[in-house]
């Protein structure tokens, strides 16, 4: 699983004309799922999102989480985060997860997410053209790879 996860002041979703997520501070999540990604790599996602320190203390040094926070987080499955463009110039998804595999760990990420946050995890809708809004705070992206757990 790769995620870009965007510190945001306010991010949403709109599909079609009508937002269907919005919060307020938290983060963004914008998740890629590949064939071979597993329960494992959602349990560990999902508590390094959770605790990961990088929202401002009464310091302004980041030392807070978004549970830290409580903050919100709204995930957008992005198959694209998987892009590889070794060759020529138009991008391959081959490692970009069927939506038969990707929907089944896409829910379960969303739910494990909750289980650690400890409330509602909005979401854009799976497959959707989508158009995804925010207000980065900071700037603060941070990438997060299960593959390459740096």
């Amino acid at each position: 699983m790769r995620t870009v996860l965007h510190r945001v002041k306010k991010a949403s979703v709109t599909v079609e004309g009508k937002i269907v997520s919005k919060i307020d501070h938290g983060f963004l999540v914008l998740l890629g799922i590949e064939d071979d990604d597993t329960r494992e790599d959602i349990d560990w996602l999902c508590r390094k999102i959770t605790r990961l320190r990088i929202f401002s203390d009464e310091n302004n040094a980041m030392n807070l989480s978004v549970k830290d926070v409580d903050g919100d987080i709204l995930v957008v499955s992005q198959f694209t985060l998987h892009a590889s463009t070794k060759k020529g110039n138009r991008p391959s998804f081959i490692k970009a997860a069927k939506p038969e595999v990707a929907v089944p760990l896409y829910e379960k990420f969303t739910q494990q997410l909750e289980k650690e946050l400890g409330k509602v995890v909005l979401t854009g809708v799976f497959g959707a053209m989508m158009d995804v809004a925010l207000i980065n705070d900071g700037p603060v992206t941070i990438t997060v790879d299960t593959k390459n757990k740096e």
